[in-house]
């Protein structure tokens, strides 16, 4: 646990202990809230004076996505309610198992509703004085006010705890959720009575635990009504053309708030119709897979009431024209199941939400070991996943909503998860320039800090962060001049002495960290763009990259030897493989290049052998494979056509080639016949397990005392491990580490 979160558990623990009343825990939005409300719940499990504690959700699917945390920080420390009915067993149950309970909202109103015809609430009597500690997430949502009063009057002797990222203040107590409506809030103080703790989003921010903002503030070339067809195809667009640069190249994924159903379905039509001119009009043109989520007509379904309590916007536009709302979701629907092979129905509407939501958490994987074809690039919404839903790999939010206060500072925090640096801030493009909306809400939640948010807050212009870079390639052309050694990529192979290269290391590192910013701003200008490629050149850059990634795989080998004699420089290096790791770059688009190297014919997409070798060079994708695929390329002949079917096999066949090669070469220098390593190693791959009893079995042949065995056995394993790896791809190979 992080201080913060000990403080807040300290917070509630001595609040309780104390019976000073209520009061609520202030902790931004991707701070770690529910370690921290596990942590108090577990404290509270073992206080012999507390009969209860109720975790309170406001959503089915926070009910779920809470237990599942809950379980990972300690397994099966809180089992599913399925109902009201077994959340009362529950409530009532002596078991220690039973003293912690999760439980949605709803369901607890239930339970304490007199007019329940199964009655609960008589049935609950006996824990009516009891004392009973109920801690609430986000406990500003829209049913909280009703049942809080209905919890206050039957436990008299409860302590209520509210955690919120935006606690609800006099300024944001009532604005307009709902086009043309007002909805208004009680304040968190005046629920909760007082303030425990907070770590407001600028403490996180300054302690690097969420991530800035860069805000575009989206200017059409001409003036139009955001109410236009106009409005709505430059929106698209703008989306079509900068998604690539907000996403780094689609390694992340988006959400697109839009103002009604209505706009959300018209969008989501719109671009069908462009994407699909689009691939007319280009051949190589690759679609964003869209996707979009709205609540459907209630009709008397309880699920879809429930949900629609905190969806305002969605709540009313489907009282208007229902069968309308209900079409549109059902054809978007279908397109979703041909497109991702599902199976979902409006009438199991949960299915295809949770469907959604997981499909966006599964930007996580790379495309080779989950195809892109399977992921969601932007998805559409309205009210939904703008509050509660965490996706590290979500970076983007694409903005034509009317938004404030803690509505906006909600939707804008699903995108500052932090990851790594190839992911450097939370991306917001909006459409509706609401500069000053955003300026309000940055003041009133950054707490006692309010004197300058926005320098905290957003991130730096690209102005700033082009100078930082300039100096960073200066920083790397002095360094280069120290060693005596010219500013060309191809010199870093003179570096003398591993020190120099692990401060060639660190000195390009940073370059590639500031571009790696500079390439995901959505606003730089034509001019901005040929300023950073004058300061160095895409092609030397790409070269950089290349030997960086070279003298990176000769220094780890030489951390994994372990030698004490490797000095502090080197042993403390970080790589960040993943900065010069390309979302484009992968086994199937080399696949593609390579094929269309092969033709005759002229292509947009052609590149000459050099060319396509410095690409693959300058990517960590595939380092393992690098060589192989650089030899296969060099053993092509240009002109003599090949599909891309024909070079995925051929180099299958030449990769296996290579193997078998070095697997020979490997046999005859440690006397061992090729055929019986080459049955070790397919053992090997096949089960990826290190067997120790086959090594034994297959240098038993060589009759060896144990020492000469044993010289023998690091000797091959030294020849043997890299090669395994190689195959291995990245997976791990349980019993390797004991020779690496």
């Amino acid at each position: 646990m992080r201080p913060y979160q000990i403080y807040a558990v300290k917070a509630i623990v001595d609040c309780i202990e104390q019976n000073r009343g209520n009061g609520y825990i202030w902790h931004t939005t991707g701070s770690g809230k529910t370690l921290t409300s596990f942590k108090a719940s577990t404290l509270l499990k073992d206080n012999p004076n507390i009969e209860k504690c109720l975790f309170v959700v406001d959503r089915k699917d926070l009910d779920r996505q809470t237990r599942e945390e809950f379980n990972k920080f300690q397994e099966g420390s809180v089992e599913e309610n399925t109902n009201t009915g077994t959340l009362v067993r529950r409530m009532l149950s002596t078991s220690y198992a039973d003293k912690v309970i999760v439980t949605t909202i709803q369901k607890l109103g239930l339970a304490l509703d007199g007019s329940n015809t199964k009655n609960y609430k008589e049935r609950l009597q006996p824990l009516g004085d009891k004392r009973v500690v109920f801690i609430f997430d986000e406990c500003h949502r829209s049913q909280f006010g009703e049942n809080h009063k209905s919890i206050k009057e039957f436990f008299p002797n409860a302590q209520l705890f509210g955690f919120t990222g935006t606690p609800i203040f006099e300024k944001n107590a009532t604005y307009k959720t709902i086009e043309g409506q007002q909805a208004s809030y009680k304040t968190t103080d005046e629920v909760f009575q007082k303030e425990l703790h907070s770590y407001t989003i600028t403490n996180a921010i300054e302690d690097k635990n969420v991530l800035r903002f860069h805000i575009d503030y989206f200017k059409p070339d001409a003036v139009v009504s955001v109410e236009s067809d106009a409005h709505k195809i430059a929106v698209a667009n703008a989306i079509i053309d900068k998604h690539e640069k907000a996403t780094h190249h689609r390694r992340f994924n988006a959400i697109f708030a839009t103002s009604s159903i209505n706009d959300a379905s018209l969008y989501y039509d719109l671009f069908k119709s462009l994407q699909a001119y689009n691939q007319q009009d280009d051949e190589n043109y690759h679609p964003l897979n869209i996707a979009c989520v709205f609540s459907p007509p209630a009709e008397g379904d309880k699920d879809i009431k429930q949900i629609q309590e905190d969806l305002p916007q969605e709540k009313a536009d489907n009282a208007v024209e229902p069968n309308k709302k209900k079409k549109a979701l059902i054809r978007i629907i279908a397109d979703y199941n041909k497109q991702y092979g599902t199976n979902h129905g409006i009438n199991e509407f949960d299915g295809y939400y949770q469907d959604v939501q997981q499909r966006i958490k599964d930007q996580k994987y790379s495309n080779a070991d989950y195809p892109h074809n399977n992921k969601i690039d932007v998805m559409i919404v309205v009210d939904m996943l703008l509050t509660g839903f965490d996706s590290k790999y979500l970076n983007t939010l694409y903005v034509d909503k009317n938004l404030k206060y803690h509505g906006l500072i909600q939707a804008f925090s699903r995108t500052n998860r932090v990851i790594n640096d190839t992911k450097p801030y939370g991306n917001i493009l909006d459409f509706r320039h609401q500069e000053d909306a955003v300026d309000k809400a940055m003041v009133l939640f950054s707490g006692a800090k309010t004197a300058n948010p926005k320098e905290i807050w957003l991130v730096e212009s690209a102005s700033d962060v082009m100078v930082k870079y300039e100096a960073a390639v200066a920083n790397l052309n002095l360094f280069m001049d120290t060693k005596g050694l010219e500013f060309r990529p191809s010199e870093v192979h003179n570096l003398q002495g591993d020190e120099a290269r692990a401060e060639f290391i660190n000195t390009f590192k940073e370059i590639q960290r500031l571009k790696t910013q500079l390439d995901q701003y959505t606003d730089l200008q034509e001019t901005q763009v040929e300023s950073i490629e004058s300061v160095l050149s895409p092609n030397d850059l790409r070269s950089f990259k290349s030997v960086y990634l070279d003298t990176a795989k000769r220094l780890k080998a030489v951390q994994a030897k372990g030698d004490a004699k490797t000095s502090q420089e080197v042993q403390q290096l970080d790589f960040e493989f993943v900065l010069f790791a390309s979302a484009v770059i992968d086994y199937d688009y080399i696949m593609g290049l390579i094929a269309k190297y092969t033709q005759d014919g002229p292509s947009k997409e052609k590149m000459t052998r050099e060319e396509l070798i410095n690409l693959l060079s300058s990517s960590a994708n595939l380092m393992e494979e690098r060589d192989d695929i650089i030899d296969y390329i060099n053993s092509l002949k240009v002109g003599n056509s090949l599909s891309e079917e024909a070079i995925r096999t051929g180099y299958q066949r030449f990769k296996a080639s290579q193997s078998d090669k070095e697997l020979r070469t490997i046999a005859d220098k440690h006397g061992i016949t090729p055929d019986s390593l080459k049955e070790f190693v397919d053992a090997i791959m096949y089960r990826m397990i290190f067997d120790g009893e086959k090594l034994s079995d297959l240098l038993a042949p060589l009759d060896l005392g144990w020492k000469a065995r044993t010289t023998v056995e690091l000797a091959l394993m030294e020849d043997l491990v890299p090669l395994l790896n190689k195959r291995a791809q990245g997976r791990e190979i349980a019993g390797l580490n004991a020779y690496e």
